[in-house]
């Protein structure tokens, strides 16, 4: 009996355990940008910014059942809620737009769609998100203390 508890007491320090540090998960990624992109679909360039290498299917611009537009933050700062990095644009459809289309366009047409090939003005990754708890991000960013998170940009 006493050895099934110790077991029971075990398997749920793990599993806690496990949760918090073991899994890793999507980054908290705050940004600022030259302009308002908030409703627009982001996609990612190469490094030389000549062509597209990543871009989301129409289904997949949204996030437990509603779409993944980022989260407005304090001092014009914007919490990605779709998996954007330094090499990433927005381009000129919105989610809601982009999320009725039957298909993603191409590449090229896309390419085509671009609004700036360098909207940012600061990146930082945060860690963890799943670290985070309600509130966190907006006391990091109103403390001034995002110097000591990795800046993307």
């Amino acid at each position: 009996m006493k050895s099934t508890i110790f077991l029971g007491l075990i398997f749920t320090l793990l599993v806690s355990v496990n949760a918090k540090v073991g899994r890793p998960g999507p980054h908290a990624v705050v940004y600022k940008t030259k302009a308002d992109y908030s409703k627009y679909v982001p996609v990612t360039l190469s490094d030389d910014k000549s062509k597209i290498v990543s871009y989301p299917a129409p289904q997949d611009v949204f996030t437990n059942g509603k779409l993944a537009l980022p989260t407005a933050l304090p001092h014009g700062f914007w919490l990605d809620n779709r998996g954007i990095g330094p090499n990433s644009c927005f381009i000129k459809i919105t989610y809601e737009d982009y999320a009725k289309l039957p298909q993603a366009p191409s590449p090229e047409d896309l390419y085509k769609l671009i609004i700036d090939k360098e909207p940012f003005t600061e990146m930082y990754d945060l860690g963890l998100r799943n670290l985070l708890k309600d509130g966190d991000i907006n006391q990091i960013i109103k403390k001034h203390k995002l110097k000591g998170y990795t800046k993307l940009i």
